[in-house]
């Protein structure tokens, strides 16, 4: 997909920008260098959409005080590592519930050969997820997520660029079958780090193999020193470059103490231990504010509460006019 430059949203003359955190686990460092991070930064960039994405995890998620609890941790993580309220509309999926109606209305002019060829819908089943019908409309769903609030931007992983791209044809089927409603939204790359799991592995809740971002104590120590590692003797020189525990250090590390610590590394008489000893030191330092954010806020659940009440009206006043606009395009009472 070629990039295009990005269209300003009509109300705030920055573009619109659109993306969605699914509720299935607790958020770790992956989601904090692929995502968070990134959503946290945008937010003086243009007009910010972040939504919580309930729809979607009740494909895998099908307890309801288990989802309920999980949404209410998003959003404690989010707020506590600084997204702000006042300058981002961030909000549950499922209190724009005209979502699943433009949903519904996409579906009608997308054809199934489009869904099948979908690498996540694969994905999940060589993984051995059971192949509900949610899961194989869920790029339906997800354009429906971007679409209803006109996005001209959606930050993504590359393994996602596939789905605005997805979306982009809907967009499409859509102004062909009827007027021209939808902006083309684009895929924003970023250049974000792979950041290895325990095992070596993506980091990923799929593989179990993740850091929490707000474990600390016992339970940060026991996922670090987890982490895999070679059978080097504690005297004999390492490659930093082939070693897990170094890889997730230098994600934290200034460019001096990671040269300072590749240096040690390639002398010898570093253990393993010692550098996930480093390794826990430097998570601490940096997410210590942000715990201490996060223990206040949850003491103040109303406080949440209103936070997201406040981003489900920002985003209701745009997804409303919208479907507005739809329901008169395709001949339905608007």
């Amino acid at each position: 997909m070629t990039p295009q430059p990005s269209q300003p949203s009509p109300s705030s003359g920055k573009p619109r920008i659109l993306s969605g955190v699914q509720p299935s686990g607790i958020l770790h460092l992956g989601n904090f260098f692929g995502a968070i991070r990134q959503h946290i930064a945008l937010q003086d960039e243009g007009e910010c959409f972040f939504f919580i994405a309930d729809y979607h995890a009740l494909t895998t998620v099908q307890d309801p005080a288990k989802l309920r609890d999980l949404v209410h941790g998003v959003a404690l993580d989010y707020l506590a590592l600084g997204l702000d309220p006042r300058k981002t509309a961030f909000f549950r999926q499922s209190d724009v519930p005209e979502v699943t109606e433009l949903a519904w209305i996409l579906s009608t002019v997308t054809g199934m050969g489009l869904l099948e060829r979908a690498h996540s819908y694969k994905d999940k089943l060589a993984r051995g997820i059971s192949a509900n019908a949610g899961l194989f409309i869920y790029p339906v769903l997800m354009a429906a997520d971007i679409l209803i609030y006109k996005s001209n931007v959606v930050p993504v992983g590359q393994d996602q660029v596939q789905h605005i791209e997805m979306t982009r044809d809907m967009a499409g089927y859509f102004n062909q079958t009827w007027k021209k409603v939808f902006p083309l939204p684009e895929a924003r790359l970023d250049k974000a780090p792979v950041v290895p799991g325990t095992d070596g592995k993506k980091m990923s809740k799929s593989y179990g193999n993740t850091i929490d971002i707000f474990a600390e104590g016992a339970e940060l120590k026991s996922s670090v020193m987890r982490v895999v590692t070679d059978s080097t003797p504690v005297a004999d020189p390492k490659d930093p470059d082939k070693d897990n525990v170094f890889a997730l250090y230098s994600l934290f590390a200034s460019p001096e103490e990671r040269a300072a610590l590749a240096e040690r590394y390639r002398a010898g008489g570093l253990g393993y231990g010692d550098a996930k000893k480093m390794l826990i030191a430097k998570i601490d330092e940096a997410f210590a504010p942000a715990r201490a954010r996060r223990r206040a806020l949850e003491k103040e659940p109303d406080a949440v509460e209103a936070a997201l009440r406040q981003g489900a009206q920002r985003a209701n006043a745009v997804a409303n006019q919208t479907m507005r606009e739809v329901r008169a395009e395709v001949g339905l009472k608007s």
